[in-house]
């Protein structure tokens, strides 16, 4: 095969850059799109000079691979039935709206001989894969991941875990590369009962200690991940894709005449160059050269399902130690802290 032919099912957002990038990459024929509003379908089916689709098994029959871009509750039927029908698979994360659902999907990909590939697109961050370069041969001590967005504009048809965490822990999994031995975590909910600030410690056999924080509530966008190394103290920006390196650093107090004592601070700081792609494009073209040759992917229906269990565990964990302050109504018309009323306090158990 010298070509895909790739369909899109879901053209919302997410789906419509999928389109997007397939429509530029030399090794792909995109097919078609499909869903289920026509007006929205037959649009985007235009934008990009491919036919609209209404049902997905006339997509399906045109196709080699398609990118599952739909809601969550819907990718567990779909992503079933496109492996069914023997087509490469793309499915946006979460891969599905449970464990359960997401441990059948996994079981189906590993016994099918497809290419079934989660959109944990972080992963493909140039600045998080040069991260992981820089954290080769070096004693990781602690990692710190912070995901904080402004309660406006975020998705509230699920909790902050499910909404940014899962990109977290995804990329947590993958820096350590083995499973948490134990998980604390706590929780805070603002606005309608949901979680919209959990901070979870986790542990592993032999380090290093890591800690996650994931608000929606927080009025500046963070997507950063710092390392305490035994020899470096990394810095990887996520959202300006930029990652630093602290070495040497010595600090000193010193008598300035008359000027009285200062603290003074060197250290060597090193820059690392960040290739200027774009995830999406990358993740996608490496779906791409999965399916014409065979590979597999870096982000496979395993690890989405890992990605998912850990969520799981620390959903629980932070309900059970949970803060409720009702301070954010669900439009996000009333400014946080307007009104304050503590419900509950935190309770140590569990």
């Amino acid at each position: 095969m010298e070509q895909v032919r790739i369909g899109v099912i879901g053209v919302g957002r997410m789906g419509q850059r999928h389109c997007r990038v397939y429509s530029n990459l030399r090794r792909v024929r995109m097919v078609g799109v499909c869903d289920a509003n026509p007006q929205l379908g037959s649009q985007v089916a235009s934008q990009y000079g491919v036919p609209y689709f209404s049902q997905v098994d006339d997509l399906l029959d045109q196709v080699d691979a398609v990118s599952l871009a739909v809601p969550t509750p819907l990718h567990y039927d779909l992503a079933k039935h496109c492996i069914e029908k023997d087509k490469h698979l793309l499915i946006e994360k979460p891969m599905a709206e449970t464990l359960e659902q997401a441990e059948t999907i996994t079981k189906l990909a590993e016994g099918c001989g497809l290419i079934v590939q989660v959109g944990h697109i972080e992963r493909f961050n140039p600045a998080f894969v040069e991260l992981k370069n820089v954290m080769e041969e070096r004693t990781v001590l602690a990692i710190n991941l912070r995901r904080l967005s402004p309660f406006i504009g975020s998705n509230l048809d699920v909790d902050v875990v499910g909404d940014l965490m899962i990109h977290d822990t995804d990329l947590a999994l993958n820096l350590v590369g083995k499973h948490p031995l134990s998980i604390e975590a706590f929780g805070l909910t603002a606005s309608d009962g949901r979680l919209d600030h959990v901070v979870a410690h986790l542990f592993f056999e032999n380090g290093p200690l890591l800690t996650m924080t994931a608000s929606r509530i927080t009025e500046h966008k963070v997507r950063s991940i710092e390392v305490t190394a035994a020899d470096a103290y990394l810095e990887c920006d996520l959202l300006n894709k930029n990652v630093l390196v602290s070495r040497h650093t010595i600090g000193e107090y010193l008598n300035h005449n008359h000027k009285g004592v200062k603290y003074h601070q060197e250290s060597l700081v090193e820059r690392i160059q960040v290739p200027a792609f774009e995830p999406l494009f990358s993740e996608l073209s490496h779906f791409v050269e999965c399916v014409l040759e065979g590979k597999t992917p870096s982000v496979s229906a395993r690890d989405g399902m890992d990605a998912l269990r850990l969520v799981e565990s620390i959903r629980a964990q932070a309900q059970k130690n949970l803060v409720y302050m009702a301070a954010i109504q669900s439009s996000g018309s009333q400014p946080l802290g307007q009104t304050v009323d503590v419900k509950a306090t935190v309770s140590m158990g569990g």
